[in-house]
This record gives C-alpha cells, structure tokens and sequence, in this order.
C-alpha cells in the first residue's frame, strides 16, 4: 500500500527522497575529546627539546608542537590532509639548529585540536586566521611559513591576503589554487587524480570507508602513493591514534566539503611574498607540471623539483627539503 502511495505521487516520492539526502548530509559525526597524549605519536629521531601547548586562536584550540629558542624568529609549518604535525617531524632539528623558533599545529579538525562539527567552520578564511593567531600567540610581527597540501593551500591564500604577516613561504606539492582549478577543469589527467575529492563531497560515506578495518584505506593510501620504507610502522600507529579519535575523519573531510561553500574565490593578484615551491616529481595526486605555472602568480618565485620523491617528499627526503627550507630562510 506504501508503495502504491509514492508511485501514484511522484512529488511525494521526491520530497521523501529530498528529506532522505538532506538528512546524511546533515549528518554530523560529533566529535569527541581524544584520549591519547601528544608524545605517543613523537619518534625518538626528534634530538631538539620539544613542548605541546594548546593555543587558543580564532575561537579554536590548536595542538602545537613548539621547539626552539622562543627569541628566534619563527617558522610556522602547516600540514595538510590525512596527516597532523608528523608531516613536518623530519624537519624539526635542522631549523632549530639553524636558529628558528618552529611552530607545528595541528590544523582545525585534526588530532588533537579542536574539531568544529559544522561543514562550514572549516572554510579557509577561517583557518588562514587560525594561523595568524599562532603569530599573535608568539608575539611575533612576522614569520617564516611552510605548507604542504591543504596546508600549502592555505599558505598560497595567507600570501595573498596577508603578506606583511610574512618574510618568505615555502609551500610543497600543492600548485597556486587559481592554476590546481585550471588544471581540473582543463587536464583530464589532473581531473582523473582528483577523484576522490569529488567522492569526499558526498555524505557521511566518505568517513565511514575511510574508517573501516582499523583505517586500512587510509593506510593503503599513504603507503600505496609514497616510495618504499616512507611510513614506518610506528608512523603509522602514530596516524591511526590521530584518526582514531571519534569524529575526527569526518572534520578531516570537510576541508573539502567546506570550498564548495566558499563565499568568494581566490584574488588573481601577482604575490608579493618570496615564495619557494618545492616538488616531487612522481606525485600521485597532483601535476607537478602546475609547479612552474604557479610561479607565474608571484613576483618574486622559485621551483625545486625533486626527482623520484612523491607528495610525500617531506618525509622521503628529508636532507634535500631541509637545506632547500634553510637556504632559502637564510637568504
């Protein structure tokens, strides 16, 4: 009888069908405090001394990783997405023995930091803020940046919108968003390489795959798409308890789903900011062809291109990131 109603009402079955997908969409995972401590997920190959602070900024708290002379001037390194302050673990000890104060949060909705539930929270003119309330937070006018992935993205928009904030950005395996948009719309490769952007726009199924049998598709992921011997089997326990935390893949989630809301887009200006943009080659998700038309985008821009690493080229070559970061830092 319940079926005969909605075949012989089709705008029924359609205003059913409506509240149905509006209801996973608005679906929230709620978040929950995690358990784990901050040292659980550091390695022993970190020799600086290193302190975890929960710095409030922007109406959040960020889990930070501090290590340095506070005197220093500071270098601020921005993680981007399956990962939280690890990214930057391999080079921790070479800025601080090149006289920097680091900074490494964890990013809204990541591991140990605050986890807004709304889609809408994590819109990147938000957490560009976040970043400048680390400043604040340091007492310091400007700073050094480093971004890899989304966090790369949101340095690309802090040298946009906020460039007497900074003396120079180095930004790693992420094209400037204006040029990464061209390559979607226009390069069936690039297109083809950011499927699984599209399928995190979806509803609730995205955490729920990524969550299953302990995290294996997110494992898969980051050991699938990097060189051999990249991520330890400790790294990846240090992962597991970052994602582990109930709530925390869908808020890893929705820095995608958030840009589809974005209220404006990127200014097409020419940036100010030094900018040193560093590639590996034989990245999986992203061209590093788009490296050198990003440059275009900035006044005063420079490409280190290194062969045989992936995206993950922080953690597969370390030395070579480390002198490129210091170098250009000093200079």
């Amino acid at each position: 009888m319940i079926v005969g109603i909605f075949i012989a009402h089709p705008f029924l079955t359609a205003f059913f069908v409506l509240i149905a997908l509006s209801f996973l969409f608005l679906y929230q995972d709620p978040p929950k405090k995690a358990k784990h401590d901050s040292r659980d997920q550091l390695s022993d190959k970190v020799k600086s001394k290193v302190t975890f602070e929960f710095i409030k900024t922007n109406g959040v708290t960020l889990h930070t990783l501090c290590a340095g002379n506070p005197s220093n001037p500071l270098v601020v390194l921005l993680h981007g997405f399956p990962e939280f302050w690890k990214t930057w673990e391999s080079q921790i000890d070479d800025l601080v023995n090149a006289s920097f104060y680091v900074m490494i949060p964890d990013q809204r909705g990541y591991n140990l930091s605050s986890k807004p539930k709304d889609i809408g929270d994590y819109k990147l003119s938000l957490i560009m803020q976040d970043v400048l309330g680390l400043l604040d937070h340091a007492e310091k006018e400007k700073a050094y940046l480093g971004g890899h992935d989304w966090g790369g993205a949101v340095a690309w928009l802090l040298a946009t919108e906020h460039p007497e904030r900074f003396y120079k950005i180095a930004i790693v395996n992420i094209g400037h968003p204006l040029t990464f948009q061209w390559y979607l719309l226009h390069d069936k490769d690039q297109w083809n390489r950011s499927h699984y952007v599209r399928k995190f726009l979806l509803p609730y199924l995205p955490q729920k795959y990524l969550s299953q049998n302990n995290f294996e598709l997110l494992e898969s992921v980051l050991i699938g798409s990097s060189n051999p011997g990249t991520f330890s089997s400790e790294d990846i326990r240090a992962y597991k308890l970052a994602w582990n935390d109930r709530g925390t893949v869908s808020c890893m989630v929705n820095w995608y789903r958030a840009q589809l809301f974005r209220p404006r887009g990127v200014k097409n200006v020419k940036i100010k900011v030094p900018i040193h943009l560093i590639f590996g080659v034989n990245d999986k998700f992203v061209k590093y062809e788009m490296a050198a038309k990003s440059l275009e985008m900035c006044e005063n821009g420079q490409l280190t291109t290194v062969e045989g690493a992936t995206h993950w080229v922080l953690h597969e070559e370390p030395k070579k990131v480390n002198k490129v970061l210091v170098d250009f830092f000093k200079s």
